[in-house]
């Protein structure tokens, strides 16, 4: 990063969720620690793909098309962050993850998420068309879990919320942008 301290670096998230937002803003300051200003902005674009993506190359498509909207649309941006959440039956059950996509004019950084199992009466409810959210929502009688702590924050008291949940993977996508000698 050459342009460090001379102005605020673009962040653009392509969602308006706080979650999203807040967990992108954590990564980017933890992994420059302070030695570049930045602004984040929270976008709404589209991902391209179901809004229950079903599958990992679905989801990982998702975050990548959001990503790369942003950076069509923004040219003043530094970053463009795409988070796509996505959930894929293996060895019988239901998982939820999500991919990040982090873009710069030269560079493209990516992760995913852990993957946590999710109980069979969120599967079935995703299974008639709810997205996860909402399933989420009707299993624990709450509204809005998706801009709060998310599924993983239901399903763990807490102990891990949707914004720490998505901040490490932030962070691993960010790899490429502070080892440039090792990724060009």
């Amino acid at each position: 990063m050459t342009e460090q301290n001379t102005h605020e670096l673009k962040v653009y998230i392509g969602s308006q969720n706080p979650v999203k937002i807040a967990c992108t803003a954590l990564a980017f300051q933890q992994v420059f620690d302070g030695k570049v200003a930045f602004t984040f902005i929270g976008e709404s674009v589209p991902s391209g793909v179901n809004d229950q993506p079903h599958d990992d190359d679905e989801t990982y498509q998702g975050a990548y098309n959001r990503a790369l909207e942003l950076k069509r649309i923004f040219p003043d941006g530094s970053f463009f962050v795409g988070i796509e959440g996505g959930i894929e039956k293996t060895n019988g059950a239901m998982n939820a993850f999500a991919w990040i996509v982090v873009l710069s004019d030269d560079m493209i950084g990516k992760s995913r998420t852990a993957t946590f199992q999710l109980p069979l009466q969120i599967d079935k409810m995703v299974e008639w068309g709810l997205e996860l959210g909402d399933a989420t929502d009707i299993l624990f009688n709450d509204q809005n879990t998706k801009i709060k702590g998310g599924t993983v924050g239901q399903l763990t008291s807490g102990i891990i919320d949707r914004t720490e949940y998505y901040r490490h993977a932030v962070v691993l996508a960010l790899i490429p942008f502070v080892n440039t000698q090792l990724y060009t």
